[in-house]
């Protein structure tokens, strides 16, 4: 796992825990590199009935990805400072900025990264 040292995690104002910065990220760079647990399509299937259900990435088809290190924590915004490419060969997630992002700001991302028609499961502020 790789991801700046100066990533931390701090409660938000109604979404619960965010990662923030401590220092500012340039555009395009790497925030983090956090690998996987893969789940099966009937793990998936399992893990709506529990807390995981708001963690997971959906990966390959039908099975799901716990992200480790901070990444199952970056809250969604549709103005999101971050994005995220899910690399199936080397089993990571990696979050990387979409724009300068300033030291004390929280990284978020847009969950619905390639499909724009995707139906969250809560109602973005």
């Amino acid at each position: 796992m790789l991801h700046l040292p100066g990533l931390y995690i701090r409660n938000t104002n109604g979404h619960g825990r965010g990662v923030f910065t401590t220092e500012a990220i340039p555009d395009g760079g790497i925030i983090e590199l956090a690998p996987i647990i893969l789940l099966s399509g009937e793990d998936r299937t399992k893990i709506h009935a529990t807390h995981l259900h708001d963690y997971y990435y959906q990966w390959d088809g039908d099975r799901a990805a716990i992200a480790l290190g901070y990444g199952s924590l970056y809250n969604h915004s549709e103005r999101a400072n971050a994005e995220f490419e899910l690399d199936y060969e080397q089993q990571i997630i990696r979050f990387a900025a979409l724009r300068d992002i300033r030291g004390g700001e929280e990284i978020t991302t847009d969950y619905r990264v390639g499909d724009a028609e995707m139906q969250l499961w809560f109602s973005p502020s």
